[in-house]
C-alpha cells in the first residue's frame, strides 16, 4: 500500500503521472500552489513592465543668448565733447566750453539764446602732414530761430590738450550721411539745400573734400549728382597737386557730364583766398550732357615767384548760378 506521502511526492516528481491516483485532489494542491505562484509572477512582470515602450525623450540643447559686447568710444570723442569751442554765427570771437558735447546759454526764444550740440559724426586723421591726427566733427549751432546751422570744426592735439582750429558752414539744416578723413583731407557726403529747396527741406545730394592750408579749411572738391543719381564730376589730371608753374599753366583733364554750352570756369586765388583772375576752359564732348575733356593753357599775369596759388574749375549752372561740380589743384609759382 503506498502511503498519501508516497504517492504525493511520487506524482510531483512525475513517476506516475499516468496513475488515475495522480489526478485525485490530494496530490493536485502542490501543483495548484505552484501554478498560483506563476500567476503571481506574471502579474508583477507586466505590472514592472509596461506594454508598450516610452518613446526617447529627446534632449533640449540650450542657445546661448547672444548679446551686443558693449563698444567703448575712443578717449578722443569724450576729450572733444568736453573741449572749446569757437562759434561760428557769432558777430564776434566768441569760446565757449562744451560739456558731454552740449552748450547752452539764455531761454530758448531768446535774443541772446545760444545752443551747441555736437552731432554724432567725428574723424581722426592728419591734415598738415605733421605727423599728427587732427580730429573733425560736425557741430549744430541755434540761436533761438528755427536756423540750425551745421558747421565742421577742426581740433588739433596740442601737448595732449585738443584745441579748435577753424571751422566752416555746411548749410542750414543739412542732412549729414557721412564724415571722414583719409589722403590729408575731410570728406563729407550731406544733402543741402538746391536753390529752390525750402529751408525746412534739402534736396540736393552732394559729396565733397576739405584741405586744411594755413590752418582754414578750404573746399578741395564738390560733386553733386543728377536727379537719376549720375554724378557730376570734374577731375584735373594736370597739373598734379602741389606742382611748380611759371607764367602760364596747362590745365587737362575730364568731366562726367558736359556743362551747359560745354564751358566751365576757372578761378585763380591766393593762398588767404582772394580771387586773383577767373576765365572760361571749353570742353570737349560728342554730346550734350556727355563725358567730355578739357585741355586749356591759362595765363598767370605777374604772378611773383615762390606764389601758391590755388586754381579752380568749376562747372556752374546757368539758370541760378549754383556750383554743380568742382576740382582744384594747389600749385607754386617759379
Amino acid at each position: 500500500m503506498v502511503s498519501r506521502y508516497s504517492l504525493t511526492r511520487h506524482c510531483e516528481e512525475g513517476w506516475w503521472s499516468s496513475s488515475p491516483a495522480c489526478s485525485s485532489r490530494d496530490v493536485s494542491r502542490p501543483a495548484r500552489r505552484s501554478n498560483l505562484l506563476v500567476i503571481f509572477l506574471l502579474i508583477f512582470l507586466i505590472g514592472c513592465n509596461p506594454a508598450s515602450p516610452s518613446p526617447t525623450p529627446v534632449p533640449v540643447i540650450q542657445t546661448p543668448q547672444l548679446t551686443d559686447a558693449p563698444t567703448t568710444a575712443p578717449d578722443y570723442v569724450a576729450r572733444i565733447r568736453n573741449a572749446q569751442y569757437q562759434l561760428g554765427l557769432s558777430d564776434s570771437l566768441r569760446i565757449v566750453q562744451l560739456v558731454d558735447g552740449k552748450f547752452e546759454e539764455g531761454a530758448p526764444g531768446g535774443v541772446n539764446y545760444v545752443s551747441v550740440i555736437v552731432l554724432d559724426f567725428l574723424a581722426r586723421g592728419d591734415l598738415n602732414g605733421d605727423g599728427v591726427d587732427e580730429i573733425a566733427m560736425a557741430v549744430a549751432e541755434n540761436y533761438g530761430g528755427t536756423g540750425v546751422f551745421v558747421f565742421i570744426a577742426v581740433y588739433a592735439d596740442i601737448n595732449g590738450e585738443l584745441v579748435f582750429q577753424t571751422s566752416t558752414l555746411v548749410d542750414d539744416r543739412p542732412s549729414i550721411n557721412a564724415l571722414s578723413i583719409a589722403n590729408g583731407e575731410v570728406f563729407l557726403d550731406a544733402i543741402t539745400h538746391g536753390a529752390d529747396d525750402p529751408f525746412c527741406c534739402p534736396t540736393l545730394r552732394n559729396e565733397r573734400h576739405y584741405r586744411l592750408i594755413n590752418n582754414q579749411l578750404q573746399l578741395a572738391d564738390y560733386v553733386t549728382f543728377t536727379p537719376d543719381g549720375r554724378p557730376r564730376t570734374i577731375t584735373i589730371e594736370s597739373p598734379v597737386n602741389g606742382g611748380e608753374v611759371f607764367s602760364s599753366v596747362q590745365i587737362k583733364g575730364n568731366v562726367a557730364i558736359a556743362p551747359f554750352e560745354n564751358n566751365l570756369a576757372y578761378r585763380i586765388y591766393d593762398v588767404g583766398g582772394v580771387e586773383l583772375s577767373a576765365g572760361a576752359v571749353a570742353v570737349t564732348a560728342p554730346d550734350l550732357g556727355a563725358p567730355g575733356t578739357f585741355d586749356s593753357i591759362i595765363n598767370l599775369g605777374g604772378l611773383l615767384s615762390g606764389s601758391t596759388i590755388r586754381i579752380e574749375i568749376q562747372d556752374i549752372s546757368a539758370a541760378d548760378g549754383s556750383l554743380f561740380a568742382m576740382d582744384s589743384v594747389e600749385l607754386v609759382v617759379k
